[in-house]
């Protein structure tokens, strides 16, 4: 069933692409968690604009007015930050690939970390998602591979019930195809 998969973006994605890939190797889907992870910190970071707002509007004129509104406004850039920028960028650059021989997981900001799975070692692939998680789209994918990792819990999968069906899907032609190439078979 080669070639069977056509390459899937859930997200735009600039940290994967198919330089990465092994010759014969091609990417089937890429995603990032799901938006979901982001509510949160969207929520705050309309109260500190709000709660900045509020502040500069309530700075009385005078002496003083000026620099405490540079104050209020670097406490809300600094909130802003670390509340909404940092995880938003954590969001970006997390990205799940499936290729046609791995699942590849790739985070951080700054510096960054990875970890390959051979679709050959993954033994079981299930999902479970709750009712809000149903609504929003998502959920949480469990992998289950032999070797010394055991098991790879996911959480906030976007799609998840397509990324398991693809997942299990490519474990199978994986399976085949190497089959297929042993010797004497």
């Amino acid at each position: 069933m080669q070639g069977h998969f056509s390459t899937f973006h859930a997200t735009m994605c600039p940290m994967a692409d198919e330089r990465d890939l092994a010759e014969g190797e091609h990417s089937v889907l890429i995603l990032h968690p799901h938006w979901k992870t982001l509510l949160w910190p969207s929520v705050i970071l309309a109260v500190v604009a709000a709660a900045a707002a509020v502040a500069l509007v309530m700075i009385p004129a005078g002496t003083f007015a000026i620099p405490t509104r540079i104050v209020v406004g670097v406490l809300a850039l600094a909130a802003a930050t670390i509340w909404f920028v940092v995880p938003f960028l954590r969001w970006q650059t997390t990205t799940y690939q499936l290729t046609t021989r791995r699942l590849r997981l790739r985070r951080g900001i700054l510096s960054r970390s990875g970890r390959d799975f051979p679709l050959i070692r993954i033994s079981d692939v299930s999902f479970s998602h709750g009712l809000i998680d149903r609504l929003l789209g998502c959920g949480q994918l469990v992998v289950e591979s032999a070797g010394e990792h055991g098991q790879l819990v996911l959480n906030e999968i976007p799609q998840v019930e397509q990324v398991q069906a693809t997942l299990f899907q490519l474990v199978e032609d994986e399976h085949a195809r190497l089959a297929r190439e042993e010797p004497g078979t």
